[in-house]
């Protein structure tokens, strides 16, 4: 808990530096910029549901990066465990928007999204734009900057 404390500051620092200093990158400000606590109950609440199509928000640290799934829309797809202990899978269409990179295991995370209930913890998928606009903007946002 502690190295999850020190990895929250030092990332809250850097994130801070470049967002006034202009220096964010691929930096979007429409999702919230700052790293606050993330309430990840309703993400709790759809797994215990078995809930899908639930819009969520959340944040968690990288447990394993996995290979991409390049059949049909390709996607990046890392596990993240959240403060409770749930994992769950983020798949991220990098057809649509750009990879998450660098992204390591270890390192911290937030997203937005849509759940999908499976019984290993979930998925959250639609971390992007909708070309089409039915679905809302997701994104993920990693070492200060947001990729959607």
């Amino acid at each position: 808990m502690k190295k999850l404390l020190i990895v929250v500051v030092a990332l809250a620092a850097v994130g801070l530096y470049q967002a006034f200093s202009g220096k964010g990158g691929s930096f979007d400000s429409s999702p919230s910029t700052s790293l606050e606590s993330h309430d990840n109950s309703a993400i709790s609440r759809a797994f215990e549901e078995h809930a899908d199509g639930v819009p969520v928000e959340g944040q968690g640290v990288v447990l394993k990066l996995l290979p991409d799934d390049n059949q049909g829309s390709r996607h990046q797809r890392f596990i993240v465990q959240l403060e409770s202990g749930q994992s769950i899978l983020i798949a991220h269409n990098i057809d649509l928007a750009s990879r998450v990179s660098p992204l390591s295991e270890g390192a911290l995370v937030s997203f937005s999204g849509e759940y999908a209930w499976n019984p290993k913890g979930g998925v959250v998928h639609w971390t992007h734009r909708d070309p089409d606009g039915t679905h809302i903007a997701g994104w993920i946002r990693s070492n200060g900057r947001v990729f959607q």
